[in-house]
């Protein structure tokens, strides 16, 4: 065992000590691992299970016209989500601390590229998510509290040469960061018991939602399963690719155990199991939605619909079930909201534990044991990006990088295969290097895809990532001092 952590903790002269490693724990200053397979399968629903399955199949719709491409592009979601979690999975258990892909990047290729994903994680790809979870709970608040209107408006300024208008779906969206965020303070334990509350509830309502459906719904949309095949002389590889792009964002979460890794009890057994467990019950649900939607809807109605899963409901139960779902979405962008305020603040925990970003991020709360300056400024950011409604240019110009880190993160396996053949590996993914590298090629596929057909949010998104070269610099030679 001492031969194996040496292995882990092995790193040349200057670089920060390991973040898996938790001494800080035993001495009454660190997290805690508290979080069962339950919790730990229940987070990944959570984190994934927000809006996206309820809004993105009408627009893929538009540019896939064909019940076979759309469960095709979903399957392809579903396949190469599920090939990142047996890939995660190996690294998650070989470096068991908090961070994910930070770690992982940072222990393959160093601390600059670590860095980069990390810069980006927390000004775009994270805290943006949280700000767009916030404002899609409000958008849907309407069918829980009728009267309740998200786009009126509270303040309203024009001059100078801008433009600002602040709306009650913003202000409802702020106030659910702080309000989860709040309860998150208090332990993970807490938020976690929230969190599992909602993930399982709508997991279960769902499966009702899409049993009834199918078996006593009104159908005006596909009759036969030969008709799932129809229109697959329609494919188009453009079309195609941008369309897996808007399902790997329905699908991004999947990785948020691996950033809480540091609290999960017996990691070496959990981490590849609730990994593993959490994508393939979340690919089984959206699998099993689409067909509901396909089976209500005819393809003429599908195509451009936003808010699929209420027009299918409406379809298959009457206005009043459509409104009831409504609801039930909005309790799932909530848990899925929940879900990502848990994991954000481990990475940002990570990177100021090793002197990589705003040092005092790095503290544990003596009694509550979580990040809990990290969680304030997660809180903090994602609230401006709410209120100012910038997150939404943000998430678009930042998107082709989150493929790009997975690719790279999916490489780390073999990368460490090589560099360090001793290592202590208690999980190796199964299917290697096959596996791995389907997730390597088909994350680059999407990353090339989307340079092509979105080259100005690419290059705008690289202008993001660059404004941290100052900033790393900054920290790395900070870091060399102190050393």
């Amino acid at each position: 065992m001492k031969s194996s952590q040496k292995s882990l903790d092995a790193r040349p002269p200057g670089e920060p000590a390991l973040s898996h490693s938790s001494p800080e724990a035993a001495e009454g200053r660190g997290l805690l691992r508290r979080l069962g397979l339950l919790d730990s399968s229940l987070l990944v629903v959570g984190a994934v299970l927000g809006s996206g399955i309820f809004m993105t199949t009408g627009l893929i719709a538009e540019t896939l016209p064909s019940p076979g491409l759309i469960l095709l592009v979903w399957l392809t979601g579903a396949l190469i989500t599920v090939c990142g979690a047996l890939s995660f999975a190996e690294l998650g258990a070989m470096f068991p601390g908090s961070g994910g892909q930070y770690i992982y990047l940072r222990e393959a290729y160093g601390p600059g590229l670590a860095f980069f994903f990390g810069w980006g994680f927390f000004w775009v790809i994270e805290c943006g998510g949280v700000a767009a979870l916030a404002v899609g709970f409000a958008d849907y608040l309407e069918a829980l509290l009728p009267g309740f209107a998200p786009g009126a408006s509270i303040l309203k300024f024009q001059g100078a040469g801008i433009s600002y208008v602040l709306t009650a779906g913003q202000l409802v969206g702020a106030a659910a960061i702080i309000a989860v965020s709040a309860v998150n303070f208090f332990g993970i334990r807490i938020g976690v018991f929230f969190q599992n509350i909602f993930a399982a509830s709508r997991t279960l309502a769902l499966a009702g939602v899409a049993v009834l459906g199918l078996l006593i719904g009104r159908k005006a949309g596909i009759a036969s399963s030969s008709d799932f095949f129809g229109g697959l002389s329609l494919f188009d590889f453009k079309a195609f690719g941008l369309a897996v792009l808007t399902v790997l964002w329905a699908y991004d979460g999947w990785y948020a155990l691996n950033c809480t890794a540091e609290e999960v009890r017996n990691p070496r057994k959990n981490i590849p199991l609730g990994l593993i467990l959490g994508t393939l019950i979340v690919a089984a649900v959206y699998l099993v939605l689409n067909v509901v939607y396909l089976a209500a809807l005819p393809m003429g109605r599908i195509k451009g619909t936003l808010r699929i899963g209420e027009a299918a409901v409406g379809q298959m139960f009457g206005t009043g079930a459509a409104r009831l779902f409504a609801g039930l979405i909005a309790l799932s962008i909530f848990g899925c909201l929940s879900a990502s305020i848990v994991y954000g603040p481990r990475v940002f925990y990570a990177m100021a534990k090793d002197g990589l970003f705003f040092k005092s991020l790095a503290s544990i709360h003596p009694r509550f044991r979580v990040p809990g300056r990290a969680l304030a400024a997660q809180a903090a950011w994602s609230c401006i990006l709410c209120l100012s409604g910038t997150f939404k240019t943000l998430i678009e110009y930042d998107v082709f990088a989150l493929v790009l880190f997975f690719a790279l993160t999916g490489l780390a396996v073999i990368v460490l295969r090589f560099r360090r053949p001793e290592a202590a590996r208690p999980y190796r993914a199964w299917g290697y290097p096959v596996l791995p590298v389907v997730f390597i090629l088909a994350n680059l596929a999407v990353f090339l895809i989307t340079l092509w057909m979105q080259p100005l949010q690419s290059l705008l998104g690289c202008l993001v990532l660059a404004a941290g070269i100052p900033a790393y610099f900054f920290w790395r030679n900070a870091q060399k001092h102190r050393s």
